[in-house]
Formats: C-alpha cells, sequence, structure tokens
C-alpha cells in the first residue's frame, strides 16, 4: 500500500491561534486636552489676584480722602472751602511759570508736597503782606509736621516782587505766573478777588481746598492739621515723585 495517506501535513495539523486568545494586551494612556472654560478661570483667577495687589497698595490714600471728605464733613463742619472735585495743576502750556530769574519751571514741578498758595502781584499790597505773613505763621504753627507743608507765592503782573519781602520768602517758592492762567485753576469766591484767599493744593498737584478772605487762623490752622493727620499714611516730607 502506498504511504502517502498515511501523515497528516503538518500545516493542517497544527491550528493557527487567534488574536484574541493568546495575544497580549495592550493598553494606551491619553491625556487630555485643557478645557478652555479651565484656562479661562485661570485667567479670570489671576486678574482677581491682581486688582487685590492693587487695591492694597491703594487703600490707605482712598482710606484718607474717604474719611475727609465724606466721613469727616458729616460729623463736623470745615472752616476752609473744599473743592469738590479738585482741580489738577495745568500743564506747562497752561500754566506758564518762571522763576526770579527768568527761567521756566514746570508745574509738574510742584507735585509732592502740599502747598499753601498766595497769588498777588510783585508790588504785594497790605493784604498780600498780611496772607504772606499768615502763610508764614500757619506752616510754623503746624510744629514738627511744618516740613510736609511748603509755601508758594505765585507772582503775578510787570512788578517785580518788593526787595524787602524777599528775606522772609528765603525759605518759599516764588513764581512768576500770569494771572488769567492761575485764574484758570485757583478760583476765588463770588465776588472776591484771586489775591484775597490762601490756597491749599495737595501731593498730587490737586487744588483741594480755599481759606476764607479775612480768616481766623486758628481755625484754618485745625483743618491743616485734620488734613494732615488724615493723609499721614501715605504722605511723607519731601517733595517725592508721585
Amino acid at each position: 500500500m502506498s504511504g502517502s495517506n498515511s501523515s497528516v501535513p503538518a500545516s493542517s495539523s497544527v491550528a493557527a491561534p487567534r488574536p484574541d486568545e493568546d495575544a497580549p494586551l495592550g493598553l494606551t494612556v491619553h491625556s487630555l486636552p485643557v478645557q478652555p472654560i479651565e484656562v479661562d478661570q485661570r485667567t479670570r483667577s489671576g486678574r482677581l489676584r491682581m486688582l487685590l495687589i492693587l487695591l492694597m497698595c491703594a487703600a490707605p490714600v482712598i482710606a484718607s480722602y474717604f474719611t475727609y471728605y465724606v466721613i469727616r464733613p458729616q460729623t463736623h463742619s470745615n472752616y476752609s472751602t473744599l473743592i469738590l472735585p479738585p482741580r489738577s495743576v495745568p500743564s506747562a502750556t497752561q500754566l506758564s511759570l518762571q522763576d526770579l530769574a527768568g527761567r521756566p519751571v514746570d508745574p509738574v514741578t510742584l507735585r509732592g508736597q502740599w502747598l499753601l498758595v498766595v497769588v498777588s502781584d510783585g508790588a504785594c499790597d497790605s493784604n498780600c503782606e498780611t496772607l504772606l505773613y499768615a502763610q508764614r505763621q500757619l506752616r510754623e504753627g503746624l510744629g514738627r509736621e511744618k516740613e510736609r507743608l511748603d509755601r508758594v507765592w505765585l507772582v503775578t503782573g510787570e512788578a517785580a516782587p518788593r526787595p524787602e519781602l524777599l528775606p522772609a520768602m528765603a525759605q518759599a517758592t516764588v513764581l512768576r505766573a500770569v494771572e488769567g492762567q492761575v485764574a484758570n485753576w485757583l478760583e476765588a469766591e463770588a465776588g472776591r478777588r484771586l489775591g484775597d484767599h490762601l490756597y491749599l493744593v495737595d501731593p498730587h498737584g490737586q487744588w483741594m481746598m480755599r481759606v476764607p478772605a479775612d480768616f481766623d487762623p486758628a481755625k484754618v490752622r485745625r483743618d491743616l492739621e485734620r488734613l494732615l493727620r488724615a493723609a499721614a499714611s501715605w504722605d511723607r516730607a519731601g517733595r517725592d515723585t508721585l
């Protein structure tokens, strides 16, 4: 007999493994994409933190002005007139200032210190002399706080300041100015002249108080003391850049 049928081909005797039985299973882990909502939340959170930091830095200034302008006027009357809103010092193109040597002075350099301002022509009549004297006495009356307040005389008109007045102004700032330009910043009360008042300017260069004509020095000093006390947390002596 032939042996051709006595053996089965190897290929037919061994079954091929099925993929789902013997092949090892592999797992692939994919990172989830960051959702737009999460990005927006992070952006908002960062902005909120930045805003809180800015508010913390500005809080002392805001608190002192709120105390003086909002709370205190309700509990007592101010002797001097508060200017609301305050008026910022004009630019050099709107307010031309010169020192006594004729050199131009940028009004922005007046910032950084409380200012008590007199406006009068160089001839300086008796009313002007009274204001200059009161200006000096009010500053001296502040004691150790006087270094936070500067005296300023804005000299208007063509006449030069009388020489006999200058020694008393040695520690003051004396500048030539055009009266019409000054009047666009400072303003007298109705029926009065610009030279009838003392004007108080804050360290930000904002005119914020007008002293009455024929004033009581003791009452004006109390106004100044309250203002300096309210601003003590952020204002320091010296003409610092704000």
